[in-house]
């Protein structure tokens, strides 16, 4: 599939504002971290900035954004439009639990009500936008038991390294913070591996026979593409990535989206806050770096069934 910028940005984006929320929310509610309120302004802040961002990003590739609303009604068959209709719900919860926060220096009573359905509406829309994904047969480097996961704990991952800097700014809870961050790039690197071990060695979904009705009858081949030039069809469903530019974007990945993040989250409580902060900072960009590198190649290697039609073996 073609890797458009729009949608890899609002996956990455709003991923990390919703990672990023959760553990908020979660530490705030089980009294992990008080409710200070600068660090609240600034946690929640980026957080819902990230997440706005990211929506606003995904209008960017429809035809017809002024259209975008009318996919909210599709709630009942749709995981788009589900996942429209929660993130706008996730605001209320998460704006009251902000106001509580920063405005009061609480996170108790109704205001936990609020953090516990911030982080049940969050991890529900993260996985709405995994399902959009997921749900569709017809690409089967999607329909995969992994996706789902992938996007939480990347989301998750990010969102802690989020949590990480902003704890060492504000010098609350540094090592409570690395302590997330750690467990959550290893389950992100743990997932991706398996993901990627998964779909490189999955049996073809469909061969050329099996798309002409021929299968039958044994082995069939193309003989002529239905048109001399490429289609819509081609662009966006016939993408394809070299092996060898795969690999080394799953090697970024794996050493700087997970790793070298890895290694200065574990460095940075044992530092001064100024230093903390600084390797923290490095953190982030490299984690960010990582993951969006790992959504291009989320789009880049998945292949639409399509293709049978215009010149591919098997998919």
């Amino acid at each position: 599939m073609h890797p458009a910028a729009s949608v890899i940005l609002f996956t990455v984006t709003s991923g990390m504002g919703y990672g990023l929320l959760i553990l908020l929310a979660l530490l705030g509610v089980t009294g992990a971290v008080p409710p200070q309120p600068a660090f609240g302004l600034a946690g929640f802040g980026c957080a819902l900035v990230l997440i706005t961002a990211g929506l606003l990003a995904s209008t960017f590739h429809l035809g017809h954004p002024e259209r975008a609303w009318r996919a909210l009604s599709q709630w009942r068959s749709s995981w788009l439009s589900r996942e429209g209709v929660l993130a706008i719900v996730t605001y209320v919860p998460a704006l009251l639990l902000a106001a509580g926060w920063v405005l009061a220096g609480r996170s108790d009573g109704a205001f936990a009500v609020m953090g516990w359905l911030t982080v049940v509406l969050a991890l529900t829309t993260v996985l709405c936008t995994a399902m959009i994904y997921a749900s569709l047969k017809p690409i089967p480097q999607w329909r995969n038991r992994w996706v789902p996961a992938g996007y939480l704990v990347m989301a998750l991952a990010t969102g802690a390294l989020w949590l990480a800097l902003l704890t060492s700014l504000f010098d609350l809870g540094r090592g409570l913070a690395s302590a997330i961050a750690v467990p959550a790039l290893l389950a992100a690197a743990g997932v991706k591996w398996a993901y990627w071990r998964d779909i490189d060695g999955a049996a073809p979904l469909a061969r050329v026979a099996d798309a002409t009705g021929l299968g039958a009858l044994g082995q069939a081949r193309l003989l002529e593409r239905p048109h001399t030039e490429a289609n819509y069809l081609q662009k966006e469903m016939g993408f394809r990535v070299a092996r060898k530019h795969a690999g080394r974007l799953r090697r970024l990945v794996f050493l700087v989206g997970l790793g070298l993040p890895l290694l200065l989250v574990l460095m940075a409580p044992v530092l001064p806050a100024p230093a903390a902060s600084v390797l923290l900072a490095v953190a982030l960009l490299a984690g960010v770096l990582g993951a969006l590198a790992e959504r291009w190649l989320f789009f880049a290697q998945a292949q639409h069934t399509v293709n049978l039609y215009y010149g591919a073996d098997a998919v």
